[in-house]
């Protein structure tokens, strides 16, 4: 075979191979475009489940009820919320103060403890701890048999108890107060405030308490305020 004819054989066996490649690609995209266009919207890829659709929840895997992937529950947060857990009220977070409330014609004197929130909601209950100074000494003050309900105690709110003691009419000069030591429910630390009741408690025979203090929220309305 000559050269010449070599040649031309190669270069229609090109030509060939060429047309044959060309006509498959555009088959191809052919069918591609022919599918793109018939497929359902069925067949569109679904939100994976738990997956928010909305805003910047995308793939939180929580839902609307607060839920996790799993089903178990979320916490909803700190803080004072609807579903937060509230602490107990701190004695560096409340303003403490105390008045004379005693009324005419009553036999017992009484003092009335104010606790106002400087801080964040916190929750109150039960009795603070009453400690009169004396000239004979510490004498803590008893419990009444009055109920104590939890209370959520408002920042910059306000809730009382109060104290309450006989008055010295016995004509002596009993036994002289020096001051008022109060430490708030369920904490330690305590405060120290001027005793603003009558200056003096009448001598007891037993030596008792005649002192009694009432559960938070037994003074003024009853309640925080």
């Amino acid at each position: 075979m000559s050269g010449n004819r070599r040649k031309a054989i190669l270069v229609s066996a090109a030509l060939v191979g060429g047309t044959l490649l060309m006509t498959a690609c555009q088959d191809t995209d052919a069918d591609a475009a022919k599918g793109s266009s018939s497929a359902p919207a069925a067949d569109k890829p679904a939100t994976s489940p738990g997956a928010s659709t909305t805003g910047g929840n995308q793939g939180s895997g929580k839902d609307s009820a607060g839920k996790d992937s799993s089903g178990k529950g979320t916490a909803a947060g700190g803080g004072s919320g609807a579903n937060g857990k509230v602490g107990k009220c701190r004695t560096d977070d409340l303003e403490i103060t105390a008045s004379d409330s005693t009324i005419t014609g009553d036999t017992d004197g009484t003092v009335a403890v104010t606790l106002k929130n400087l801080g964040h909601d916190c929750a109150i209950s039960g009795f603070a701890g009453v400690d009169l100074k004396t000239s004979a000494g510490s004498l803590s003050a008893k419990r009444t048999a009055e109920k104590s309900g939890q209370s959520i105690l408002k920042s910059d709110k306000s809730v009382s108890f109060g104290i309450t003691y006989p008055i010295n009419n016995s004509g002596g000069s009993g036994v002289r107060i020096t001051g008022l030591r109060v430490t708030p429910p369920n904490e330690t630390k305590s405060v120290t405030l001027n005793w603003p009741g009558a200056a003096t408690l009448p001598v007891t025979e037993d030596g008792g308490s005649p002192v009694k203090v009432g559960p938070i929220g037994s003074a003024g309305q009853g309640g925080a305020q």
